[in-house]
């Protein structure tokens, strides 16, 4: 066993399955790399933290995780540079928007050198699980659960911390069509819209199972209250392009405040695009679609960075949207990113992290 340093020891696996595998072609989250990092809170401080072989983790069925919902996530990706060098983009971002999401549900904060400095060590370890071809990257998911064997209701005072990755290809194949759903809400005022929490994902399931028998790919989410100012579409957060503005929901606590978001916006102010965050109704985009001044429409993520929306229906009628080929604005930006995180051109702001 290797031991990288006073927090981190590695065991390496003696076989390797990435042989077996065409990681340029793999599913999106089902075929996993060789290794995970695995850390334990117990008693009140972090304690071992290890990777290991990939595989199953032993657990009790009365985990209060299972019960309750302690459990919060992350999601990133690893490239390659133009050399063939592992990179990251905005590790630091996941890192304060883990522990934030970790704050609301009562978790303790994970240290730094345990997310930042065993996740550059597992990405390392497992550098050739990086595919190369264009368009797919290696996926990282951080995952924290709690773990009292309990079932009374009160935050836990046990928890893991596992990070495993995975080669994916492009998340959506083709734009993706949305209906708009008023029986359904993602998220309300005080409650744990702007955490990435699992119960958030788990209760958008029967909606985006539902705008699926319809034909559609998913759903665009109206707020809780009023139920006409747009928040997200799907698990992605959402922009519009009107009169060549690019209007995006403003973050009010019920909205998860994506990376890839934020990374787009600092873009396009960059390119002298004029920006604005408000709140924004689905009647205001169904006018502008009326009046021919809805030129695009996107979600951005980390598992799609920019999904081009083709169709939005709302009340019956579908707002069809020029083909991608006529877009600026999302395209550009799309470009751009894929630009930096490969490392293709200089970037000032710090985003990409070289292993």
């Amino acid at each position: 066993m290797q031991i990288v340093n006073s927090q981190i020891s590695i065991e390496k696996t003696s076989h390797s399955r990435i042989k077996e595998q065409d990681i340029n072609n793999s599913p999106f989250g089902k075929v996993f790399s060789d290794h995970m990092l695995v850390a334990t809170y117990l008693d009140g401080t972090w304690q071992e933290v290890k990777i290991v072989p990939y595989g199953n983790i032993s657990m009790a069925p009365s985990i209060s995780a299972l019960h309750y919902g302690q459990a919060v996530f992350e999601g990133l990706k690893a490239y390659r540079s133009a050399t063939g060098n592992p990179l990251l983009f905005r590790p630091q971002a996941n890192y304060k928007r883990i522990n934030e999401s970790a704050f609301r549900l009562c978790m303790p904060s994970i240290p730094e050198e345990i997310f930042i400095d065993g996740l550059k060590e597992l990405i390392k370890l497992d550098a050739d699980w990086i595919p190369t071809q264009s368009g797919s990257v290696l996926y990282i998911r951080p995952v924290y659960f709690a773990t009292d064997e309990s079932v009374g209701l009160k935050p836990a005072k046990s928890y893991k911390f596992i990070i495993i990755t995975c080669p994916v290809g492009a998340y959506y194949s083709e734009p993706v069509k949305l209906i708009v759903t008023d029986k359904y809400i993602r998220a309300a005022e005080g409650g744990t819209g702007a955490a990435k929490c699992a119960g958030n994902y788990g209760g958008s399931l029967l909606a985006d199972k539902e705008a699926k028998e319809q034909g559609y790919d998913n759903v665009l989410w109206l707020d809780g209250k009023e139920k006409k100012y747009i928040e997200e579409c799907g698990t992605m957060n959402v922009a519009f392009v009107i009169n060549n503005v690019v209007v995006t929901p403003q973050l009010t606590g019920t909205i998860l405040p994506g990376i890839t978001r934020d990374s787009v916006l600092t873009l396009f102010r960059d390119m002298n695009v004029r920006v604005e965050e408000r709140l924004i109704s689905i009647d205001e985009v169904a006018k502008a679609y009326e009046e021919g001044n809805l030129s695009e429409a996107f979600g951005m993520g980390t598992a799609a960075t920019i999904a081009h929306i083709s169709m939005i229906n709302y009340q019956g009628k579908d707002m069809i949207l020029p083909p991608v080929s006529e877009r600026k604005y999302a395209s550009q930006v799309l470009q751009k990113l894929e630009d930096i995180k490969t490392d293709k051109v200089t970037e000032s702001y710090g985003w990409v992290c070289e292993l």
